[in-house]
C-alpha cells in the first residue's frame, strides 16, 4: 500500500495528525488531508518533508 501517516513537527517533536493519508491537496491557506476511508482533515501547515519509503509526511506550521 502507498499510504503515509502525516505528522506535525514542532521543534524536535512529531505529533500524528492523520493515518493512512491518500491525498494531500493545497486548500486555502493550508492543506486538506484525506485518508483511504474518506476522512478529511484541514490543517494550516506546509509540507516540510516527504519520506515515502518510511510512509511519512512531515508538516510544519506556517
Amino acid at each position: 500500500m502507498c499510504e503515509a501517516n502525516a505528522y506535525l513537527r514542532e521543534g524536535n517533536k512529531e505529533e500524528l495528525v492523520l493515518e493512512m493519508v491518500d491525498k494531500v491537496v493545497p486548500y486555502e491557506d493550508g492543506l486538506l488531508l484525506e485518508d483511504i476511508y474518506g476522512r478529511r482533515k484541514i490543517i494550516k501547515a506546509k509540507i516540510k518533508e516527504l519520506a515515502l519509503v518510511d510512509h511519512k509526511i512531515i508538516l510544519e506550521r506556517d
